[in-house]
């Protein structure tokens, strides 16, 4: 059973990697986008679940909530007789990959900025409802 609940600890992990990764590259690929005028990325339904995210990331941080996918990993971890890890997923994600330590405020105003940068990216380049193909097209003969 142990190692079920390893599986399930890792899938979420990798869930969780995938939703931060979608968040900096949705915003990078958002702002290039913005540069090279690529219509996609005007696209209402990118646009509003790549907000979402960062805005979920921003009030989890200035609430003092702990991420709820980190919670349940760490349980899972526990289960499977495995380590957590403290504090949040990108805090640790961080501290792992770039080997340093700040207080949790400075990421609170990190997430925070990052989530006015994506704010204002719907002044630059508003999203759009996709352009309906006239009537005429689809009833006219062949």
């Amino acid at each position: 059973m142990q190692s079920a609940y390893r599986l399930a600890a890792n899938a979420l992990l990798v869930f969780h990697a995938c939703y931060a990764t979608f968040v900096v590259l949705g915003f990078c690929l958002t702002l290039a986008g913005i540069l090279a005028r690529w219509e996609w990325i005007r696209n209402v339904w990118f646009r509003s679940l790549h907000l979402a995210a960062i805005l979920t990331v921003v009030a989890e941080s200035l609430f003092g909530a702990k991420c709820p996918l980190t919670t349940w990993e760490n349980d899972l971890r526990k289960l499977a007789g495995q380590t957590g890890y403290q504090g949040d997923f990108i805090a640790q994600w961080l501290h792992d990959l770039l080997f340093f330590e700040v207080n949790p405020w400075v990421f609170t105003v990190c997430y925070t900025l990052f989530g006015l940068a994506v704010l204002a990216t719907f002044v630059l380049a508003p999203p759009r409802w996709r352009k309906k193909c006239d009537r005429q097209d689809l009833t006219s003969p062949l």
